[in-house]
């Protein structure tokens, strides 16, 4: 029994010494190049990218279309409604480099393709945040979806006139909802 206690406590102090991650070194028995880990790390340290803490990661945020001047490609469906029970209309526009193709067919889409040439991002989520206050103003029944492409950028995205903050996304998309878009 005590040859095997021997045993086994010898055995736990010289495994660690093996162990290149515990500063054992290599198998010759030299120091090891690597640093480890001690006790007295510094607090303000970042941790290790392979490091677990007990603050959650944050939310990776989404991708917001860019805004400002785009390269001018698009291929969209837009349709708009004016009023409950009244038909819809349904455009089709396709731009390339800012300028409409062949296949478009859209009431404005010499002005619609130029507006998304100078802004990409119009079409983007407009959603407001807790942050934004908006106007409970009631801009009028019409509804709009705008579903493609703008630069390479995926496109879903609804309008309608229900406060004020939706009335200004409306109003910056007007020239891509055509003219029954506008009020």
């Amino acid at each position: 029994m005590r040859k095997t206690a021997l045993a086994l406590l010898l055995a736990a102090t010289l495994l660690p010494a093996c162990s290149p991650e515990q500063g054992g070194g290599g198998a010759s028995g030299e120091p090891s190049a690597t640093p480890t880990a001690s006790a007295t790390a510094d607090p303000t340290a970042s941790p290790s990218a392979d490091a677990e803490t007990t603050v959650p990661a944050p939310a990776p945020e989404t991708s917001p279309a860019p805004s400002g001047p785009g390269q001018g490609n698009a291929e969209l469906s837009i349709i708009v409604t004016a009023a409950e029970g009244e038909p819809e209309a349904s455009y089709t526009l396709v731009c390339v480099e800012g300028v409409p193709a062949a296949e478009s067919v859209h009431p404005g889409a010499d002005a619609a393709c130029s507006a998304l040439k100078e802004n990409a991002g119009m079409l983007g989520p407009h959603t407001p945040g807790t942050a934004q206050a908006c106007t409970q103003q009631w801009g009028g029944p019409q509804e709009a979806t705008v579903t493609g492409v703008v630069d390479g950028v995926p496109v879903d995205t609804a309008f309608s006139r229900t406060n004020g903050c939706e009335i200004s996304a409306w109003d910056a998309a007007r020239d891509v909802l055509g003219v029954a878009g506008g009020a």
